[in-house]
């Protein structure tokens, strides 16, 4: 078996093996392969490249040990991976780097798309009457793109409940509509899909001055659509979103879902874009599959991209969103308030964002500190889980007895479901009421960092959408 060879089987192997194949080969597209050697102890060692630190460091962290099993497993013989950036430049350096727009000539340049055609003249009018004067090569800009430059990837915070979506967003900005068109962020409310829609925005504008872009939520498509039927105006709305926009980023898409002649018309907003080599950039609170309601033929397009989730951030992404939040408002959050409220506050960023400007605005107009018993204080009826932790074996044999399992069941290595759930809602519960880390808790159960991780951020999702998974959770905490 030749390298290439090599490489090629094991990409195939870790697709076929992973859950989520299509964040797996979103960081496997970005390797490219280096060389092999074999060490004279018979160890072989893989050299590949990352486009930059942040994709090589995020490889090495979460992936690194996957790629190895699998070509040891291939080879036969102890393999180990080495990962380079075959750009020198950091992830930051490369945001800086302005876009020499001067090497397009036309705007079907395969590197980028939305860059410039140099034989357009672009002027600043918002009359959209003209945009059918092809022959004129006058293209009408959008005056107000929507696009909130306080939202941008510098300011996003990032953990492992929405790394996938950052990469998938920053990527996007980097070589818009080239790799993956659309692009498709999924996740619960108040997660921040809206932040990355923005700085995806933010991002583009940053590297090509040019671009016209439009930010608008689905809600706002929909009215404005209806509204030109209402006025005979349909024209302009088809100019306006087909032929003046380069970039077209859609908050909430589920909400056009069921709107006969909205779909109607999204869809042919959509393959005009798509067919022009424009990018699009899609937020919903649900995965393409799950939209109830949802035709094959919009599913389909939304999925011919890139599909990219955010999950509810974990306890450690909840203090550190706190502690920038807090920062940027020029106020002291003590690490134990910042602790606390990441604690106890679950649900969403915007919940975080509100807890912290609730206890802020007391500390302000009452000239007090903000200190742990202020918190307590002020947020008391928002925090309502707050009390006692309570040991591993306690929750276990909760566990146990809803379930009606034996511990030894639980803690075992069988993945019917019957086990397999609990232990989940086990690692779950042991996270939120025993104060102990992910590497401990998979400590306990024999299992790998990465195990305790999923179960803790899959039972967090799937409570909110699973009446019956919510329900055995409640009866276990009820027992607690």
């Amino acid at each position: 078996m030749n390298d290439l060879n090599l490489w090629a089987t094991t990409y195939r192997q870790i697709l076929h093996n992973h859950d989520n194949p299509s964040e797996m080969k979103f960081w496997l597209d970005a390797l490219s392969w280096e060389r092999l050697e074999q060490l004279t102890s018979g160890k072989v060692i893989v050299y590949l490249n990352a486009p930059s630190i942040f994709y090589a460091n995020f490889i090495r962290d979460k992936y690194k040990n996957m790629i190895e099993n699998e070509i040891t497993n291939i080879l036969g013989k102890h393999s180990e991976i080495s990962i380079s950036v075959s750009s020198t430049k950091s992830v930051e350096e490369i945001r800086e780097t302005p876009l020499n727009t001067s090497n397009y000539s036309t705007n079907s340049n395969l590197e980028n798309p939305l860059a410039p055609p140099t034989s357009f003249e672009f002027n600043q009018s918002n009359d959209f009457s003209n945009s059918s004067q092809r022959g004129s090569f006058k293209t009408p800009q959008i005056l107000n793109d929507f696009i909130d430059s306080a939202l941008t990837f510098d300011n996003y915070i990032m953990g492992p409940s929405n790394q996938f979506a950052y990469a998938s967003a920053f990527s996007t900005s980097e070589k818009p509509a080239v790799q993956y068109n659309p692009l498709f962020i999924y996740g619960p409310p108040g997660v921040g899909k809206t932040h990355l829609l923005h700085a995806i925005g933010n991002q583009i504008k940053k590297k090509n001055p040019h671009i016209r872009a439009y930010f608008v939520s689905a809600e706002k498509f929909v009215n404005e659509f209806i509204e030109s039927i209402q006025h005979k105006t349909p024209g302009d709305f088809r100019a306006k979103y087909r032929d003046n926009i380069d970039l077209l980023l859609i908050d909430d898409v589920q909400f056009i879902v069921g709107k006969d002649r909205s779909e109607e018309e999204f869809i042919h907003t959509f393959n005009t874009l798509h067919g022009l080599r424009k990018m699009i950039v899609l937020t919903s609170d649900k995965a393409p599959k799950d939209i109830d309601g949802l035709e094959d033929r919009i599913r389909t397009r939304f999925e011919m991209g890139l599909v990219a989730d955010i999950r509810p951030p974990e306890i450690e992404t909840r203090i550190a969103i706190l502690k920038a939040k807090a920062e940027s408002d020029d106020v002291y959050l003590p690490d134990e308030v910042a602790t606390f409220l990441g604690t106890y506050v679950k649900e969403t960023v915007r919940n975080l964002h509100g807890a912290l400007v609730k206890l802020q605005q007391f500390a302000s107009l009452t000239g007090s500190e903000i200190t742990l018993d202020l918190a307590k204080q002020v947020l008391q009826n928002s925090i309502p889980e707050e009390g006692q932790e309570y040991t591993v074996e306690i929750i276990m044999n909760a566990v146990c007895k809803h379930y009606n399992i034996k511990l030894k069941d639980l803690k075992g290595t069988s993945r019917a479901k019957q086990f397999s759930v609990p232990r989940q809602i086990s690692m779950y519960l042991i996270r939120r009421y025993a104060n102990l880390g992910f590497r401990e808790i998979s400590q306990i159960f024999g299992k790998d960092h990465s195990t305790a991780v999923h179960a803790y951020q899959k039972i967090e999702v799937e409570i909110e959408s699973d009446p019956e998974l919510k329900r055995s959770v409640e009866m276990i905490r009820e027992q607690l």
